[in-house]
């Protein structure tokens, strides 16, 4: 056959040559091998739609297959942007043996599969994969490491709207409201004999009917107000648009407080679920004040049984929705949560006894309960006064506290109160300068009874062998697991805006780290036995 020009150009001696068989070019201790094995066993069906009925149009891609393709990119590489996903699967083998013979999908396919299929499946077949995992490597779920960190959100870093600054710039411009209403009765209303009412709040409605009032009273033309230099503005106008101002700012700072809500103190402009909070940087802490997201991780034998995500920064507030996700994933709760001093409250106490769960969680004085003896036996804490056979409570020289009132305690959902004592005369006591700081009146006291039980319980579950240990194992899985994710996935800030879009990312995020853990213990199971 004679050679054309056309054909000759197009002509390279380096011929891809492929066996029938891509797997064959694959290690068989790959971890393609060990993902298909937990996919292959779980139904997916019901989490996708059937396009059966599309008469029209291309065909979709197998919604199935996109699914495998982005799990395995999120087992191997921790966090991958949809473009390096869709040069995978044109690249790696893997990916291609994935896809088994589907045409690459493109970036955009990966981005709408994830925004109208995952959304609001995710968490389903993360749970199918973790049911799977776990039986298999037989992960006790009685107990669980609780842990929580902080992840910066993909939004500006000094954007933030602060919840108390608007609702005192709001107080100060109804001061000035009221200022230029008594200014409108004065100059102008009065003359008229009307008058408009002055309040200590105004709301929006009310200051547009006042506009509204003025302008027909008045007779005012806002058609022909004047502006710029060399123009004089009339009365009637500068009170108008004074007040026209006003209305704006309160529409302003009733829209940012909306924002914020109950919970929250601050929200940030470029993605209204962030809230500002502490973070640390580096490993000598120093934190910054940014736009972050609280992430809750509920741990059991190194796996991620449940990941949770919330809007404020306490970690006391996310015991309880963690808990009860557990439960809704699980069918019970685990009988041994451990967690450290920053979820020890009253509250997740009360929960736990409620829910028949050990109390693990240490409390924010815990070590110095336990470390040191000066702080636990120092005789002017009101714990450690005695009481006299009429139960009440007696100072180290002898003085008796009395009972004043019972008070609710701040935050306490489960309707409990904390008794308030005083003392009946703390003058000339030679102990005040230790046991009272106030040097003019007499001592005041809180006792809660319950509370003090509590402590105790967690100081004594603690301290004994099995607490130890199950202390170490929560440093070791639950902090590691974050670890692992940080610094050896390298994901340290969210790449997804809106609380809705942050949980979809992280589900993926834990799915791929269950699937790369479970790889990672086959092998290791696999060296051990050979």
């Amino acid at each position: 056959m004679r050679l054309t020009q056309n054909t000759n150009n197009n002509y390279t001696t380096r011929q891809l040559k492929l066996p029938l068989e891509i797997e064959k070019l694959i290690d068989t201790a790959d971890p393609v091998y060990t993902f298909c094995e937990v996919m292959d066993r779980i139904d997916l069906t019901p989490y996708f739609v059937d396009d059966k009925d599309y008469k029209t149009g291309r065909p979709r891609c197998d919604a199935q297959k996109l699914l495998k393709v982005i799990l395995f990119a999120f087992m191997e590489r921790g966090i991958s942007s949809l473009r390096d996903i869709e040069k995978l699967c044109k690249n790696d083998i893997r990916f291609l043996y994935l896809l088994d013979g589907m045409k690459a999908p493109s970036f955009a396919t990966f981005g709408n599969f994830i925004r109208d299929e995952l959304t609001t499946s995710v968490e389903m077949i993360f749970n199918d994969i973790n049911r799977y995992i776990f039986m298999k490597e037989q992960v006790d779920l009685e107990h669980a490491y609780i842990d929580g960190t902080k992840m910066e959100a993909n939004a500006n870093r000094y954007t933030w709207v602060w919840k108390k600054s608007c609702v005192k710039n709001r107080g100060k411009v109804f001061e000035k409201i009221s200022e230029l209403i008594d200014s409108m009765n004065r100059e102008v209303l009065g003359y008229l004999g009307i008058k408009f009412e002055t309040r200590e709040e105004y709301a929006v409605d009310y200051l547009e009917l006042l506009l509204k009032q003025y302008r027909e009273i008045t007779a005012l033309d806002t058609t022909a107000f004047v502006s710029g230099r060399g123009h004089h503005k009339t009365l009637h106008q500068k009170q108008y648009q004074t007040l026209e101002e006003y209305l704006e700012r309160l529409k302003s700072y009733a829209k940012h407080i909306e924002i914020c809500g109950e919970d929250r103190n601050s929200y940030a402009k470029t993605d209204h679920d962030a809230t500002f909070m502490r973070i640390k940087k580096d490993y000598m802490g120093n934190d910054q004040l940014l736009p972050a997201y609280n992430v809750q991780a509920a741990i059991c034998d190194e796996y991620i049984a449940v990941m949770d995500v919330k809007q404020y920064a306490s970690d006391q507030d996310c015991f309880i929705p963690l808990m009860e996700k557990f439960k809704k994933a699980y069918g019970h709760y685990p009988k041994y949560p451990v967690a450290d001093a920053g979820y020890g409250s009253y509250n997740n106490y009360l929960y736990c006894e409620e829910h028949d769960m050990e109390k693990y969680m240490k409390f924010t004085m815990f070590e110095k309960e336990t470390k040191s003896e000066a702080y636990r036996n120092n005789p002017y804490r009101a714990v450690n006064f005695r009481r006299d056979t009429e139960g009440n409570l007696i100072c180290p020289n002898g003085r008796k506290f009395i009972f004043k009132y019972n008070r609710h305690i701040k935050g306490n959902q489960y309707g409990r109160q904390e008794e308030i004592y005083e003392c009946e005369n703390c003058e000339g006591c030679p102990y005040r300068a230790e046991c009272c700081k106030s040097s003019k009146k007499n001592r005041i006291i809180r006792l809660n009874r319950e509370l003090t039980a509590f402590h105790e319980e967690v100081i004594s579950n603690l301290e004994s062998i099995q607490g130890a240990l199950l202390c170490m194992n929560r440093s070791i899985q639950s902090e590691g697991t974050f670890g692992i994710i940080k610094w050896d996935r390298s994901y340290k800030r969210l790449f997804r805006r809106g609380i809705e879009n942050v949980i979809l990312e992280l589900t993926l995020i834990s799915c791929g780290y269950n699937l790369y853990k479970y790889h990672n213990k086959k092998k290791r199971d696999c060296n051990q036995a050979a």
